[in-house]
Parts: C-alpha cells; structure tokens; sequence
C-alpha cells in the first residue's frame, strides 16, 4: 500500500521522460518487454551468483518501465485491454525471476534449504496473489486490499538486496522471511475481503424478493 500512495510521486518525476518517448517512435509493448527481460537477465545474471547489489542495481532500473509504457500510453491515447494484459502478465515473469533467482542461489552456493524454502514460499504466495486479485475482479467483486502488494514486495526485496550486496548482515534472509508473513496475510485478507462481499451479495438476494413483493391493494371509497 506504501508503494501504491508513492506511485503519483514516481510518475510525476517520470512524466516528461514518458511524454518525449511518447513524442517518438517507440511502442509501449517494446518498453514493456524490454523491461521484463531486463528485470528477468538482471535476476537471473547477477542473484543466483550472489552478487547482489549490482542486481538490485540493475533490476530496479528497468522495474521503472512498468511505469513508463503505461505513461506512453496514455500520453497518445492508446491504451487497451492488450496493453493491460501484456503489463499484467510480464510483471508475473519479472516477479518469479526475482525470487526464483534467489530459490536457485540458496538452493545451491547460498547453501541455505530454510532460505531457499522462505524464497519459494515468497515466489508462490505472490502468484497467488495476483490471481486472487484477478479471479475476484473477473467475478465482479473489488480486490484492492492487503498488506504487501506487489509495489511493497519489490520494494523490500530490492533494498534489501542491495544493501546485504553492501555487507549489511542478515538483510535479505530476514526480508525473506518478513515477506513470507506478509505475503500470506495479503492472501489472508484478499480472500476474507472477497469473502464479505459474497456473503453481502448472498444477502442481498435473499432480501430481493420480500422488497420486490407488491404492497396490499388499498381499498377505494
């Protein structure tokens, strides 16, 4: 949610970058995909070796064409459903690099199975996050809670990677495990919140034929 209320900020330092991009040639989905496969080169390059602050480094850079094909965008007009998709589905591989690079470094000269194991669990708690979100949108119901999205969890893992990258001890395993807890509760409360709207919607229908019944005919004198 921290990341969601610093995102106008971001944009507003972003935006004439976004409008003289706009001004050229370039294709909002060639931002997109070149920021996904340099968010992807970058985890998998430089994290599954440990080197992890020239990663954080270089991840971070191209996470900021999440923001910029969106300002393209709207900039000329031509935002779609296509465009939604394509940002949606490449943030996914862009999000399982990141984490799957750090499964891969503690599964092998990281030589930690309990790191390895709390990355994984990172990697498949925020899948299912975003799919709870998008399940419960294409089913009508709002999903814009909880505690850790994905703005908050790329934030954490980010700095801190880069600074254990700088020597700062126990950093990175202890975000580990901090976005395990996060990322489960945000699971947690995306499914109770949805959960409170069906349980309304439920209600609402039982009420719908009782408000619908035609009041006593009154009597002319």
């Amino acid at each position: 949610m921290l990341a969601s209320k610093a995102r106008p900020q971001i944009q507003r330092v972003l935006d004439p970058l976004g409008e003289r991009l706009a001004r050229s040639s370039v294709s909002p989905d060639v931002v997109t995909v070149v920021g996904t496969v340099g968010v992807v080169g970058g985890a998998l390059g430089f994290f599954t070796r440990g080197v992890f602050f020239l990663g954080a480094l270089v991840i971070t850079l191209f996470v900021f064409s999440d923001l910029l094909d969106g300002l393209i965008a709207r900039a000329r007009g031509i935002s779609s459903p296509w465009g939604a998709f394509l940002d949606s589905t490449s943030d996914r591989v862009g999000d399982g690099a990141i984490f799957g690079s750090l499964v891969i470094w503690y599964a092998g000269d990281g030589d930690s199975l309990p790191l390895c194991g709390a990355a994984l669990t990172c990697l498949v708690a925020g899948s299912i996050t975003s799919y709870v979100k998008a399940r419960a949108e294409g089913l009508g119901f709002t999903c814009d809670v909880g505690f850790a999205e994905r703005g908050e969890r790329l934030l954490i893992v980010l700095v801190a990677a880069g600074l254990y990258g700088l020597g700062v001890p126990y950093l990175l395993p202890a975000a580990l495990w901090f976005l395990v807890g996060a990322t489960v509760l945000t699971v947690t409360q995306r499914i109770v919140h949805v959960y409170k709207q069906y349980l309304r919607r439920v209600q609402d229908a039982d009420m719908a034929p009782h408000r619908a019944e035609p009041s006593a005919p009154t009597r002319v004198r």
